[in-house]
């Protein structure tokens, strides 16, 4: 699927749609995702910042996402856990990005290939438009290469 496409999908799915949550950036080989949460009067909190589930949704599906577009159907790749660090209140717009590069790619293969389960942990940070850290999120991701994959490889 091309990336606009699943970005436009993204951003038309309810979850997104109606909590503020944009995707803005899908590099077409799905290896860089930006993702903008705009305060809204229905993502706020009690006290006037961002609601934390709303932070936690804005990173939940994207690294199972961007490393299942890269690593193929040949393996099993699911979310497996997470955890949010609020540091500091958010407001106004705030911004999440994810990067993978071909080495973590490759570590990620490595770790599969003899089609035991891997377990990764990815981190990112969720910034103000001041560039200041308001929320640090880690997701566990579960990873293993199908048994098909492997026979045909080896």
């Amino acid at each position: 699927m091309k990336a606009s496409v699943f970005r436009l999908g993204l951003n038309l799915w309810p979850p997104f749609l109606f909590t503020g949550i944009h995707v803005t950036t899908v590099s077409p080989d799905y290896r860089h995702v930006r993702v903008e949460l705009r305060m809204r009067p229905w993502n706020r909190n009690y006290v006037g910042t961002h609601f934390g589930g709303s932070l936690f949704a804005m990173t939940d599906p994207f690294w199972m996402l961007t490393v299942m577009q890269n690593l193929g159907r040949d393996y099993y790749v699911w979310d497996r856990a997470g955890e949010i660090e609020f540091l500091k209140p958010g407001r106004g717009t705030v911004v999440a990005e994810f990067r993978l590069d071909e080495a973590l790619l490759d570590q990620l293969r490595a770790a599969t290939a003899s089609g035991e389960k891997y377990l990764h942990w990815f981190s990112n940070d969720i910034v103000d438009a001041n560039g200041e850290v308001i929320a640090r999120v880690r997701k566990q991701v579960y990873l293993r290469l199908k048994p098909e994959a492997r026979q045909r490889a080896g």
